[in-house]
């Protein structure tokens, strides 16, 4: 009788494995599996793609170890050491509550009474919703640090708001987010929404949890959040109700006269103001109960600058905006509308003067202000961001104050400046391979990084101020930089993961090269670096299409270098889809185009170290194909040439493809010396994953070296 318990538990294995694929160790795992996979079954065996797919190879793998011992062991020791997605072991909480709140009493306790309803099966949500400062956020903050006990094992937070044209974070970011939040690392966070979806699940089903998903725009982004567990209780803030989400919707209104009073008295008191009696009234009639204009008009009145200069709008907030506009220094009013033509998510100093084509210094100083005013809102790592209800307002002002040329220019200065930053940071974070062209602009002052490691954070730390500028520049037509933003991410896709953010920005670099110069090498590179992000968020099928757009466009215009890169990028695919033979003659062929490049050609500089990687690449086909000799014999060649050029990352990468090799070919013994000098190599890499698969393989060949000691 067939044992589906068994078929199933292999494909527990594998699903586990492929969810991993957004690290190092988790890649090198699914290619090894393909490899076990075709030696188990005795023939090809295409990588899954689905989960019906998954079920079909589990059962190929469960009905042959049935019939052979020697088998069902190597599947076991390598089912027992395979790296999964990592469980959330961290207990956050949410940021610091607002100090000034008052009323919202029954809000309260209607978040209250659906947050204990007794579990029934359906995800307990509330929506908090109302315009734009009416104290949404601030509400959901304050009951939740108010609810610590309740909710023991953490409260994650999600800002939905996005930035640029698209409709809010997309989901995919969101559940990453919300379990690198609990504890997941990044390079563990799987690559697809579903696994992520599952993970998620995963992490909270025995959780008492809090999750704030703030500014949200759509119930799709909210969606795949949602969970039956009875722990769980999610919050959204939203300017309005969002159809299609099943929740309960608790509407927020304008304070009282009676609370507005207490709110603007103990901000006041706070800031060391006694308010004028005679001034109060006017001030509580123009902001009419709205939170955020109390705020604003009690900063001013601390500031001394209260001033009610005409009309209100009939909109409370955003006349609190017209105010402290009219509040600010000339060059401070300039400055915001300007920066507010675009939702930039980090606003510095840096940035700032250059959009103004001021000193730093100068441009700290007018941040300063319009903080104090309100106007700007701290976000991390000293930067600021722009309220929407500013940036609407500011941004309509700019254009009929600044006129549209001053204003266009000012976003292309923007555009320059994120370029002039990204391109020293790139080139920092990865030292070697090639690039398409160089960079034309200077790098800005004080843009120097003591390692990769720290020029690879700052590109992290920027990277949604970049990405608006790749959608800023598509908009301008200024294709490139678009291209050349994308590709001073490349680090970031490979080091990092990062793909599902970076996605729309690739798509919008494909589109733009191809619209302005599509048989141009631009359009082949923005084919190649979609294909290879493509590849990690398992989208074979279009991978493979961009990758074979890239090699013809290559071929076509004579770029020899970029040729053979996007005809290696199409084999690195095909290991990944366990498609070894194929990989295999993809590696040969682009090893032969390499031919081709000048001794003083572009990328000539760079060709020993290609080669060096295809014979890397070569040998990990070969072993996948069971061909454990001449497999050996390229990972030997491509490993001294590392050793030679002291690549200490790719020197243990190498080393540990041969040690794999020494242990799929029956010889684990051999192998442990070169897994203890891989992970020497990478000891002051920082590089956690490629150890954590180290530390798997060398337990499963000190099981197997043991084991056949035994049956000796």
């Amino acid at each position: 009788m067939l044992d589906l318990s068994s078929a199933e538990a292999v494909a527990a294995v594998l699903g586990a494995v492929g969810a991993g694929l957004a690290n190092e160790a988790g890649k090198a795992a699914w290619e090894s599996a393909g490899g076990l996979v075709r030696r188990i079954v005795g023939h090809e065996v295409r990588a899954p793609r689905d989960r019906d797919e998954l079920t079909g190879v589990a059962q190929l793998v469960h009905d042959a170890v049935r019939q052979d011992p020697g088998l069902a062991r190597a599947w076991t020791a390598f089912a027992r050491s395979a790296p999964r997605p990592g469980d959330a072991d961290l207990r956050p909480v949410l940021r610091a509550s607002t100090r000034f709140f008052t009323d919202r009493e029954s809000e309260r306790k209607a978040l209250s009474r659906e947050a204990s309803r007794r579990p029934d099966g359906r995800p307990r949500v509330a929506v908090l919703h109302g315009p734009q400062g009416i104290g949404t956020s601030a509400l959901a903050l304050h009951w939740g640090c108010a609810e610590l006990r309740r909710f023991p094992d953490g409260q994650l937070y999600a800002d939905l708001r996005g930035a640029g044209p698209a409709a809010g974070v997309d989901p995919s970011a969101v559940l990453g987010s919300l379990l690198g939040q609990l504890g997941v690392p990044a390079a563990e966070v799987p690559p697809t929404r579903e696994d992520r979806e599952a993970l998620l699940r995963a992490c909270t089903t025995d959780r008492r949890l809090l999750i704030v998903l703030d500014h949200a725009r759509s119930a799709a982004q909210i969606l795949p959040v949602l969970t039956s567990a009875p722990g769980v209780f999610v919050i959204v803030t939203a300017r309005h109700p969002l159809p299609g989400l099943d929740a309960v919707g608790i509407p927020l209104r304008a304070l009282s006269d009676k609370d507005a009073r207490r709110l603007l008295a103990e901000i006041t008191k706070a800031g060391n103001v006694t308010l004028d009696r005679a001034t109060l009234p006017a001030v509580l009639e123009r902001c009419a109960g709205s939170p955020f204009a109390l705020r604003a008009a009690a900063a001013r009145l601390t500031a001394r600058h209260w001033q009610q200069d005409g009309q209100p709008s009939g909109d409370a907030a955003r006349t609190a905006v017209a105010d402290g506009i009219r509040a600010l220094r000339p060059d401070a009013a300039r400055a915001l509308r300007l920066l507010a033509q675009r939702d930039w998510p980090a606003i510095d100093a840096s940035l700032t003067a250059a959009v103004l084509g001021i000193e730093e210094t100068a441009a700290g100083g007018i941040l300063d202000e319009l903080a104090a005013g309100r106007l700007v809102e701290s976000a991390t790592n000293g930067t600021y961001w722009i309220r929407p209800l500013v940036r609407e307002y500011a941004a309509t002002q700019g254009l009929s104050e600044e006129g549209p040329a001053a204003v266009e220019e000012a976003v292309r200065s923007a555009v320059r400046w994120c370029v002039s930053f990204a391109e020293p940071a790139s080139k920092a974070a990865l030292r070697q391979g090639w690039r398409l062209g160089e960079p034309q602009q200077p790098a800005p002052a004080g843009a120097r990084y003591s390692d990769p490691g720290e020029a690879l954070t700052a590109l992290r730390d920027t990277l949604g101020t970049l990405l608006q500028a790749i959608a800023t520049a598509e908009e301008l037509g200024d294709a490139d930089a678009v291209f050349r933003l994308n590709q001073a991410l490349w680090p970031l896709q490979l080091k990092m993961g990062c793909h599902d953010q970076l996605l729309p920005a690739l798509d919008a670099g494909v589109r733009v090269t191809r619209a302005q110069a599509p048989d141009s090498r631009e359009a082949a590179r923005m084919q190649t670096l979609l294909g290879l992000n493509l590849t990690e968020l398992r989208r074979w099928p279009e991978a493979e299409s961009a990758f074979a757009e890239a090699a013809r466009i290559e071929e076509a215009a004579g770029h020899t270098r970029g040729h053979a890169t996007a005809v290696e990028s199409l084999g690195l695919l095909r290991l990944r889809e366990w498609r070894f033979r194929e990989a295999y003659d993809c590696f040969e062929a682009a090893d032969r185009i390499l031919d081709g490049v000048r001794p003083d050609g572009e990328g000539s500089h760079d060709l020993p170290r290609a080669r060096a990687l295809l014979r890397r690449h070569r040998g990990r086909a070969l072993r996948g194909l069971g061909q454990w000799a001449p497999a050996r014999e390229e990972l030997e060649s491509a490993l001294s040439f590392f050793r030679t050029t002291h690549e200490a990352y790719n020197t243990a990468r190498t080393l540990t493809d041969l040690a794999e090799t020494l242990e799929a070919s029956g010889r684990p013994a051999e192998a442990l010396p070169l897994i203890e000098e891989a992970t020497a190599a990478l000891a002051n890499e920082q590089a956690h994953y490629p150890l954590v698969h180290l530390r798997a393989l060398r337990e499963r060949c000190r099981e197997e070296a043991g084991e056949g000691s035994d049956r000796g």
